[in-house]
């Protein structure tokens, strides 16, 4: 079967575009200025998935942040990536508006109520499907495309680099894929381990673990970090302490083990898969990380704009650097990465 969507991208874009986070005005313009084709980010509330204290965007930065990266060429996507509450729908509503407003040259949506708004009320406004819609086949996204108008789709981090390929050939819509940072243990979109402990899930209220049930204590075994009153880690003097979530805590196993029970810390990283995807026919890599800082944004971009432009050069001689991967590895998750399921050989 010949694919429906080519490698060759549309007349005037980027054959692999580079989306990378922003959760704050600063990361925006080191994300800019290190190569970004386009950054993401949300607004200072439930209506996207990185609802953390001190992140995020009011209208006036976001208005800055736009016009600092259209006028250097960089597009800019707004996540309203979780799911609008029955109760009260007008919030993410009223971002959507926001956006149009703004000049926000995509919105990234996981509900079909909220992209139903945007055909009747916003019909010229780019719509992506967000990870968080967990579209794990070609058909779900056919079916967004036909319905809604969907032109990118991102896909969870859980489909193997065959499916990746099959779900590319047999779709007119762009594909996204995560290419560095945070795993998630979970199908994004089905989390429910959160909302377990604290009553609120990251696909309603924005955030894995919400600041308010967030606790620290100095104990005499070491500094404990706990949710809603639940033990999740504890750390030595000197340990590096993560911010607490239930899918990347240590639990007491057994009797006499502890250890990372769901999830162990450590970072996607699929530099060199960079043949493989562009070959296939992925149209962009996204970098996770708007709860990072702004180096982290600057440095990890910096390395995948230098990579991806090597391999769109001379993909048939790539190879990743041996300098790009420990820069990565110094600001990856428990400074350590993997390919996580893009590699299974077993199958």
């Amino acid at each position: 079967m010949e694919p429906l969507n080519p490698t060759a991208a549309p007349s005037g874009t980027p054959a692999l575009e580079l989306v990378c986070p922003a959760g704050s005005l600063p990361a925006l313009k080191a994300a800019v200025d290190n190569g970004a084709n386009c950054v993401y980010l949300g607004l200072r509330d439930a209506t996207n998935a990185r609802n953390f204290a001190g992140l995020n965007f009011d209208e006036a930065a976001i208005a800055n942040g736009i016009r600092y990266a259209h006028e250097r060429g960089c597009k800019v996507f707004m996540a309203l990536n979780t799911y609008p509450q029955a109760s009260n729908p007008g919030p993410w509503r009223g971002a959507m508006d926001k956006a149009v407003d703004l000049g926000v040259d995509a919105v990234i949506l996981a509900d079909p109520g909220l992209m139903q708004y945007a055909v009747q009320h916003h019909p010229k406004l780019r719509l992506h499907l967000s990870v968080q819609g967990s579209a794990t086949n070609y058909e779900a996204i056919n079916f967004y495309r036909e319905q809604f108008g969907i032109v990118r789709a991102v896909l969870p981090r859980v489909l193997s680099m065959e499916q990746v390929r099959q779900v590319i050939d047999r779709t007119p819509v762009e594909i996204e894929v995560f290419g560095f940072g945070s795993l998630c243990v979970m199908v994004e979109g089905r989390c429910a381990l959160s909302s377990y402990v604290t009553g609120e899930s990251p696909n309603t209220h924005g955030v894995c673990s919400p600041p308010k049930a967030v606790r620290w204590q100095e104990t005499p075994q070491g500094r404990e970090s706990r949710l809603n009153g639940v033990l999740i880690d504890r750390y030595a003097p000197g340990e590096n302490a993560g911010y607490p979530t239930l899918c990347k805590g240590r639990f007491d196993v057994g009797d006499d083990e502890n250890y990372y029970a769901i999830e162990e810390p450590t970072s996607l990283n699929t530099l060199e898969l960079l043949p493989q995807l562009l070959k296939m026919g992925v149209r962009a890599i996204k970098i996770e990380g708007r709860q990072r800082s702004p180096a982290y944004v600057a440095q990890v971009t910096k390395v995948w704009r230098e990579a991806m432009d090597h391999c769109l050069a001379n993909p048939h001689r790539y190879a990743p650097k041996t300098t790009w991967m420990a820069s990565l590895d110094q600001v990856a998750e428990g400074q350590q990465h993997t390919l996580g399921a893009y590699h299974r050989p077993w199958k």
